[in-house]
Protein backbone atom coordinates (compact mmCIF):
# COMPACT_ATOMS: atom_id res chain seq x y z
CA UNK A 1 0.00 0.00 0.00
CA UNK A 2 2.91 1.99 0.81
CA UNK A 3 6.37 1.82 -1.08
CA UNK A 4 8.84 4.02 -0.69
CA UNK A 5 12.93 3.72 -2.44
CA UNK A 6 15.72 5.82 -1.66
CA UNK A 7 13.58 8.80 -1.00
CA UNK A 8 15.47 11.65 -0.25
CA UNK A 9 14.76 15.71 0.62
CA UNK A 10 17.53 18.42 0.59
CA UNK A 11 17.11 21.81 2.16
CA UNK A 12 19.76 23.97 0.68
CA UNK A 13 23.48 22.20 1.81
CA UNK A 14 20.95 20.18 4.42
CA UNK A 15 19.92 17.00 4.12
CA UNK A 16 16.79 15.99 6.18
CA UNK A 17 16.08 12.84 4.66
CA UNK A 18 18.40 10.60 3.22
CA UNK A 19 17.87 7.13 0.81
CA UNK A 20 15.16 6.11 3.11
CA UNK A 21 13.17 3.01 1.71
CA UNK A 22 10.34 1.21 3.16
CA UNK A 23 6.87 -0.14 2.54
CA UNK A 24 3.83 -0.76 4.28
CA UNK A 25 1.32 -3.33 3.67
CA UNK A 26 -2.50 -3.35 3.64
CA UNK A 27 -4.11 -2.75 6.70
CA UNK A 28 -1.02 -2.26 8.97
CA UNK A 29 -0.56 0.08 11.60
CA UNK A 30 3.09 1.11 11.63
CA UNK A 31 4.71 3.47 14.04
CA UNK A 32 7.06 5.92 12.53
CA UNK A 33 9.56 7.51 15.39
CA UNK A 34 12.69 9.46 15.69
CA UNK A 35 14.14 12.26 17.46
CA UNK A 36 12.53 16.00 17.20
CA UNK A 37 14.69 17.29 13.77
CA UNK A 38 14.88 13.52 12.78
CA UNK A 39 12.78 13.79 9.59
CA UNK A 40 9.64 12.28 10.65
CA UNK A 41 7.01 15.03 9.50
CA UNK A 42 9.45 15.73 6.15
CA UNK A 43 8.65 12.39 5.03
CA UNK A 44 5.28 12.18 5.77
CA UNK A 45 5.02 15.48 3.83
CA UNK A 46 6.40 14.35 1.03
CA UNK A 47 4.18 10.96 0.81
CA UNK A 48 1.21 13.56 1.10
CA UNK A 49 1.71 15.48 -1.72
CA UNK A 50 3.04 18.08 0.41
CA UNK A 51 6.61 18.46 -0.11
CA UNK A 52 8.30 17.39 -3.35
CA UNK A 53 11.28 14.83 -2.69
CA UNK A 54 14.54 15.96 -4.07
CA UNK A 55 15.11 12.53 -5.02
CA UNK A 56 13.33 8.67 -4.83
CA UNK A 57 10.13 7.82 -5.30
CA UNK A 58 7.24 7.23 -3.41
CA UNK A 59 3.73 4.95 -4.28
CA UNK A 60 0.34 5.19 -1.94
CA UNK A 61 -2.17 3.07 -2.55
CA UNK A 62 -0.34 2.40 -5.96
CA UNK A 63 0.33 5.67 -7.07
CA UNK A 64 3.62 7.64 -7.63
CA UNK A 65 3.12 10.62 -5.11
CA UNK A 66 4.80 13.25 -7.48
CA UNK A 67 3.93 12.01 -11.33
CA UNK A 68 0.27 10.84 -9.91
CA UNK A 69 -0.17 13.21 -7.10
CA UNK A 70 -3.70 13.70 -7.28
CA UNK A 71 -4.54 10.40 -7.32
CA UNK A 72 -3.07 9.44 -4.49
CA UNK A 73 -3.94 12.87 -2.57
CA UNK A 74 -7.46 10.98 -3.36
CA UNK A 75 -6.76 7.70 -1.27
CA UNK A 76 -5.02 9.47 1.23
CA UNK A 77 -5.92 11.12 4.84
CA UNK A 78 -3.50 13.38 6.75
CA UNK A 79 -3.47 14.23 10.22
CA UNK A 80 -0.79 16.97 10.24
CA UNK A 81 1.21 17.87 13.86
CA UNK A 82 -0.31 21.74 13.42
CA UNK A 83 -3.83 20.83 12.62
CA UNK A 84 -5.16 23.60 10.11
CA UNK A 85 -8.43 24.86 10.69
CA UNK A 86 -10.68 27.40 10.03
CA UNK A 87 -11.47 28.87 13.47
CA UNK A 88 -14.65 30.99 11.91
CA UNK A 89 -16.38 28.01 10.94
CA UNK A 90 -18.57 25.50 12.87
CA UNK A 91 -17.63 22.02 12.67
CA UNK A 92 -20.10 20.68 10.73
CA UNK A 93 -19.77 23.87 8.05
CA UNK A 94 -15.64 22.91 8.11
CA UNK A 95 -16.44 19.10 7.49
CA UNK A 96 -18.77 19.87 4.82
CA UNK A 97 -16.11 22.17 3.30
CA UNK A 98 -13.43 19.63 3.46
CA UNK A 99 -16.00 17.55 1.39
CA UNK A 100 -16.16 19.59 -1.20
CA UNK A 101 -12.34 20.05 -1.55
CA UNK A 102 -11.66 16.54 -1.39
CA UNK A 103 -14.27 15.72 -4.11
CA UNK A 104 -17.06 13.71 -1.71
CA UNK A 105 -20.17 13.49 -4.37
CA UNK A 106 -23.00 15.84 -2.82
CA UNK A 107 -25.19 12.48 -2.11
CA UNK A 108 -22.28 11.08 0.17
CA UNK A 109 -21.40 13.89 1.61
CA UNK A 110 -23.84 14.44 4.56
CA UNK A 111 -23.23 10.34 5.26
CA UNK A 112 -19.77 10.69 5.86
CA UNK A 113 -19.94 13.63 7.76
CA UNK A 114 -22.32 11.96 10.26
CA UNK A 115 -20.01 9.12 10.30
CA UNK A 116 -16.95 10.82 11.12
CA UNK A 117 -18.68 13.08 13.54
CA UNK A 118 -19.98 9.93 15.45
CA UNK A 119 -16.78 8.10 14.73
CA UNK A 120 -14.15 11.14 16.40
CA UNK A 121 -16.94 12.14 19.20
CA UNK A 122 -17.76 15.46 18.48
CA UNK A 123 -21.61 15.23 17.69
CA UNK A 124 -21.82 17.82 20.96
CA UNK A 125 -19.65 20.26 19.34
CA UNK A 126 -21.13 20.32 15.75
CA UNK A 127 -22.53 23.14 15.91
CA UNK A 128 -19.73 25.35 17.86
CA UNK A 129 -17.22 27.42 16.13
CA UNK A 130 -13.92 25.51 15.89
CA UNK A 131 -12.14 28.79 17.42
CA UNK A 132 -14.31 28.48 20.61
CA UNK A 133 -13.10 24.51 20.89
CA UNK A 134 -10.83 23.23 23.65
CA UNK A 135 -7.53 21.79 21.80
CA UNK A 136 -8.62 18.20 22.38
CA UNK A 137 -11.92 18.68 20.78
CA UNK A 138 -9.88 20.38 17.89
CA UNK A 139 -7.79 17.58 17.36
CA UNK A 140 -10.68 15.34 16.87
CA UNK A 141 -12.07 17.67 14.06
CA UNK A 142 -8.75 17.18 12.51
CA UNK A 143 -8.91 13.66 12.53
CA UNK A 144 -12.73 13.33 11.36
CA UNK A 145 -11.01 15.57 8.26
CA UNK A 146 -8.40 13.40 7.48
CA UNK A 147 -11.22 9.89 7.71
CA UNK A 148 -13.68 12.30 5.87
CA UNK A 149 -12.86 10.91 2.21
CA UNK A 150 -12.56 7.10 3.60
CA UNK A 151 -9.16 6.86 2.63
CA UNK A 152 -6.99 4.01 1.79
CA UNK A 153 -4.27 5.53 3.74
CA UNK A 154 -3.94 7.29 7.10
CA UNK A 155 -1.34 9.09 7.85
CA UNK A 156 -1.22 10.37 11.37
CA UNK A 157 1.30 13.16 12.88
CA UNK A 158 1.27 13.70 16.83
CA UNK A 159 -2.75 12.38 17.03
CA UNK A 160 -3.01 12.50 20.90
CA UNK A 161 -1.66 15.79 21.30
CA UNK A 162 -3.36 18.18 23.79
CA UNK A 163 -5.90 15.27 24.77
CA UNK A 164 -6.73 14.46 28.10
CA UNK A 165 -6.83 10.75 29.01
CA UNK A 166 -10.36 9.81 28.28
CA UNK A 167 -10.36 11.19 25.02
CA UNK A 168 -6.83 9.52 24.76
CA UNK A 169 -8.05 6.33 25.16
CA UNK A 170 -11.28 6.67 23.03
CA UNK A 171 -8.88 7.97 19.77
CA UNK A 172 -6.37 4.98 20.38
CA UNK A 173 -9.54 2.58 20.28
CA UNK A 174 -10.42 4.44 17.04
CA UNK A 175 -6.98 3.65 15.17
CA UNK A 176 -7.02 0.22 16.40
CA UNK A 177 -10.55 -0.36 14.74
CA UNK A 178 -9.34 1.04 11.47
CA UNK A 179 -6.38 -1.87 11.30
CA UNK A 180 -6.95 -4.04 8.77
CA UNK A 181 -9.23 -1.79 6.66
CA UNK A 182 -6.97 0.90 6.33
CA UNK A 183 -3.26 1.45 6.11
CA UNK A 184 -2.00 3.74 8.78
CA UNK A 185 0.92 5.22 9.60
CA UNK A 186 1.43 6.86 12.72
CA UNK A 187 3.95 8.94 13.74
CA UNK A 188 4.49 9.74 17.71
CA UNK A 189 6.71 10.43 20.72
CA UNK A 190 4.71 8.39 23.21
CA UNK A 191 5.75 5.08 22.89
CA UNK A 192 3.77 3.26 25.22
CA UNK A 193 0.95 4.45 21.92
CA UNK A 194 3.14 2.44 19.93
CA UNK A 195 3.13 -0.55 22.02
CA UNK A 196 -0.40 -0.79 22.32
CA UNK A 197 -1.61 0.02 18.52
CA UNK A 198 1.26 -0.69 15.98
CA UNK A 199 2.32 -4.27 14.49
CA UNK A 200 5.71 -2.66 13.22
CA UNK A 201 8.07 -0.21 14.25
CA UNK A 202 10.05 2.50 11.99
CA UNK A 203 12.80 4.56 13.62
CA UNK A 204 14.52 7.44 11.74
CA UNK A 205 17.62 9.30 12.95
CA UNK A 206 18.82 12.09 10.87
CA UNK A 207 17.43 11.74 8.09
CA UNK A 208 17.90 7.86 7.75
CA UNK A 209 15.95 4.86 8.45
CA UNK A 210 18.00 3.15 11.37
CA UNK A 211 15.49 0.14 12.61
CA UNK A 212 12.15 -1.69 10.93
CA UNK A 213 11.17 -4.56 13.16
CA UNK A 214 7.94 -5.62 15.34
CA UNK A 215 8.16 -3.77 18.77
CA UNK A 216 8.88 -7.62 20.50
CA UNK A 217 11.65 -7.87 17.81
CA UNK A 218 13.43 -4.42 19.07
CA UNK A 219 12.77 -4.92 23.10
CA UNK A 220 14.17 -8.54 22.55
CA UNK A 221 17.09 -7.96 20.86
CA UNK A 222 17.67 -3.93 21.69
CA UNK A 223 19.41 -4.76 24.88
CA UNK A 224 23.08 -4.75 24.77
CA UNK A 225 23.26 -6.63 28.63
CA UNK A 226 20.86 -8.36 30.39
CA UNK A 227 19.00 -6.52 33.44
CA UNK A 228 18.45 -8.49 36.19
CA UNK A 229 16.00 -7.54 39.15
CA UNK A 230 16.91 -8.91 42.58
CA UNK A 231 14.55 -9.63 46.03
CA UNK A 232 16.79 -10.12 48.89
CA UNK A 233 16.15 -10.05 52.88
CA UNK A 234 19.13 -8.59 53.46
CA UNK A 235 19.50 -4.77 53.87
CA UNK A 236 19.92 -2.17 51.13
CA UNK A 237 23.24 -1.09 51.63
CA UNK A 238 25.01 -4.91 51.97
CA UNK A 239 22.60 -5.84 48.84
CA UNK A 240 24.36 -3.38 46.68
CA UNK A 241 27.62 -3.81 48.09
CA UNK A 242 27.36 -7.35 47.53
CA UNK A 243 26.30 -7.08 43.81
CA UNK A 244 28.98 -5.11 43.02
CA UNK A 245 31.72 -7.66 43.87
CA UNK A 246 29.97 -10.17 41.91
CA UNK A 247 31.25 -11.42 38.81
CA UNK A 248 29.83 -10.79 35.13
CA UNK A 249 27.86 -7.68 37.29
CA UNK A 250 28.77 -4.39 35.47
CA UNK A 251 26.36 -2.25 37.46
CA UNK A 252 23.54 -1.77 40.24
CA UNK A 253 20.63 0.42 40.64
CA UNK A 254 19.10 0.52 43.78
CA UNK A 255 15.27 0.21 43.85
CA UNK A 256 12.59 0.94 45.84
CA UNK A 257 12.00 -1.51 48.78
CA UNK A 258 9.48 -4.53 48.80
CA UNK A 259 6.26 -3.82 50.34
CA UNK A 260 7.17 -6.64 53.12
CA UNK A 261 10.79 -4.21 53.53
CA UNK A 262 13.02 -6.48 51.36
CA UNK A 263 16.24 -5.17 49.40
CA UNK A 264 15.26 -5.05 46.07
CA UNK A 265 18.22 -3.68 42.86
CA UNK A 266 18.51 -4.20 39.15
CA UNK A 267 21.48 -4.82 38.10
CA UNK A 268 23.46 -4.77 34.44
CA UNK A 269 25.39 -7.43 33.54
CA UNK A 270 28.89 -7.09 31.62
CA UNK A 271 28.44 -7.54 27.88
CA UNK A 272 27.76 -11.13 27.01
CA UNK A 273 27.69 -12.33 31.06
CA UNK A 274 24.50 -13.84 32.89
CA UNK A 275 25.32 -13.48 36.25
CA UNK A 276 22.29 -14.85 37.71
CA UNK A 277 24.11 -18.07 38.90
CA UNK A 278 26.58 -15.89 40.95
CA UNK A 279 23.98 -13.71 42.73
CA UNK A 280 22.49 -16.31 43.75
CA UNK A 281 25.41 -18.16 45.18
CA UNK A 282 26.86 -14.98 46.43
CA UNK A 283 23.44 -14.30 48.21
CA UNK A 284 23.26 -17.79 50.14
CA UNK A 285 27.00 -17.15 51.10
CA UNK A 286 26.27 -14.68 53.17
CA UNK A 287 22.67 -16.02 54.80
CA UNK A 288 20.75 -13.66 52.85
CA UNK A 289 17.24 -14.95 51.57
CA UNK A 290 16.63 -14.34 47.88
CA UNK A 291 12.80 -14.06 47.48
CA UNK A 292 13.24 -13.17 43.58
CA UNK A 293 15.04 -12.77 40.49
CA UNK A 294 13.93 -11.98 37.08
CA UNK A 295 15.29 -10.71 34.19
CA UNK A 296 14.29 -7.23 33.19
CA UNK A 297 13.04 -6.85 30.01
CA UNK A 298 14.40 -3.99 27.64
CA UNK A 299 10.96 -1.69 26.94
CA UNK A 300 10.95 0.29 23.41
CA UNK A 301 12.17 3.37 25.34
CA UNK A 302 15.51 1.55 26.18
CA UNK A 303 16.00 0.35 22.46
CA UNK A 304 14.87 3.94 21.20
CA UNK A 305 17.60 5.50 23.11
CA UNK A 306 19.75 2.77 22.75
CA UNK A 307 20.10 2.80 18.39
CA UNK A 308 19.76 6.96 18.59
CA UNK A 309 22.83 7.07 21.04
CA UNK A 310 24.44 4.30 18.88
CA UNK A 311 23.82 6.11 15.30
CA UNK A 312 25.13 9.83 17.49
Amino acid sequence: MIDVHALCKRFGSRDAVREVTFSVGVGEIVGFLGPNGAGKTTTLRMLTGFLPPTSGQARVAGFDVVTQSLQARARTGYLPESVPLYRDLTVSAYLEFVGVLKGIARDQRAHRVAFVVDACGIGEVRTRRIGTLSRGFRQRVGLAQALLNDPDVLFLDEPTVGLDPQQIVEIRELIRSLAGRRTVVLSTHILPEVNLLCRRVLIIHRGRLIADARPEELRMHGAASMRVDIEARIGAAALLELLQRTPGVAAVESLAPASGGDARARVTAAEGADPREAIAQALVSVGAGLRSMSVAAATLEDVFLQLVTKEE
